[in-house]
C-alpha cells in the first residue's frame, strides 16, 4: 500500500512540476489546481488513517503534528473546491507550510537519528514503518503532500480570473 501512495505522490509531483514549467499545461491545470490540492489533502488523510487504523502503525509525536496540519486541509480544500472559492487558499498555504516544516524536520530526524531527543522511547520519531521504493518514508510522503498542496494552491491563486471560469 505504501508503494501505491508513493506512486500517486510521485506522479502528482511530476505533473505539478510539468504544470509549473509548461505555460500551456499551466493554463489548463490552473482552473482545477485547488480541486487537485483537495484530492491530495484527502488522499494524505486517508493514507495516514490507513497506516494507523488498518496497518496498525502507531503514529509518533511528529506524525501527530503533521496530522494536525493535514486534517483541516482535508476539510477546507474540498469545501473550497465545491464552492469554487479561492479565498481560503492563502490560509491553506500557511497551514501546509507549517506542516511541511514539521515533515522536513521529521525526515531529518530519520536521517540523523542520533540527535533525536524529543520523541518517545517506545515509539521513536526516528522509526521507519515503511519505505516505499526502498527510500520513501511516511514523513517524506507527508512532506511531498504538503509541498504539492502549496504548489497547487499557489497555482490556483496566480491563475487569471478568465482561466477560473
Amino acid at each position: 500500500m505504501a508503494t501505491f501512495f508513493g506512486l500517486l505522490l510521485l506522479g502528482g509531483a511530476a505533473g505539478t512540476i510539468a504544470a509549473l514549467s509548461v505555460p500551456d499545461l499551466r493554463a489548463r491545470v490552473s482552473p482545477s489546481a485547488h480541486e487537485i490540492a483537495a484530492l491530495v489533502a484527502v488522499g494524505a488523510t486517508l493514507g495516514s488513517l490507513y497506516f494507523s487504523e488498518f496497518a496498525d502503525f502507531l503514529p509518533c509525536e511528529f506524525c501527530w503534528y503533521q496530522r494536525i496540519a493535514m486534517y483541516p486541509l482535508a476539510v477546507i480544500l474540498p469545501i473550497a473546491a465545491l464552492r469554487r472559492d479561492l479565498s481560503p487558499m492563502p490560509y491553506v498555504r500557511i497551514i501546509a507550510s507549517i506542516g511541511l516544516v514539521i515533515s522536513l524536520y521529521h525526515v531529518q530526524l530519520q536521517w540523523f537519528p542520533e540527535q533525536s531527543s524529543a520523541c518517545d522511547i517506545t515509539n521513536p520519531c526516528t522509526g521507519r514503518w515503511v519505505e516505499a521504493f526502498g527510500w520513501m518514508t511516511i514523513p517524506q510522503m507527508a512532506a511531498i503532500s504538503f509541498g504539492l498542496i502549496i504548489a497547487l494552491t499557489s497555482l490556483s491563486i496566480r491563475s487569471s480570473p478568465q482561466e477560473q471560469t
